[in-house]
């Protein structure tokens, strides 16, 4: 056990949806959440749009392509949550200290985020079931 907490701050709650549009008709129209950055990130093949909701956002995350793992989660799940993340120091070195603190990665590399960041999953077999993943500061 460690008295050194592996997150800073819970970055955003991400949320798949099937066409980023027409969710942002419910999330901006009718809740009033104004969009922050809407990135298409092409090594991961999705559109990533942050919402402003105060000290944390809300990520909409459409697959891009018809073979992407999440268009899945879609068919057996639908829309919905699907992650939460964490701000952490250094997601490389947090990926590499997961072991010792009971957890596993997803990917041992971190992928690419939106603005140039890095991001890591946590395999939710060791976080009680709850998709964890973990960015860098902006």
């Amino acid at each position: 056990m460690t008295d050194t907490p592996l997150f800073n701050r819970l970055d955003h709650i991400a949320i798949v949806v099937r066409d980023t549009d027409h969710a942002l008709a419910f999330y901006r129209d009718q809740l009033g959440l104004p969009v922050v950055l809407s990135e298409e990130i092409p090594s991961g093949n999705v559109r990533l749009t942050h919402l402003d909701m105060g000290n944390v956002h809300l990520q909409l995350v459409q697959p891009l392509t018809d073979d992407h793992p999440l268009n899945a989660h879609l068919a057996q799940h639908g829309e919905g949550l699907h992650h939460l993340c964490f701000q952490t120091n250094d997601v490389a070195e947090s990926l590499a200290e997961l072991p010792t603190r009971g957890m596993r990665a997803k990917s041992e590399t971190p992928h690419d985020a939106p603005r140039g960041r890095k991001a890591g999953f946590i395999d939710p077999e060791t976080t009680r079931g709850v998709v964890w993943e973990m960015t860098g500061p902006m």
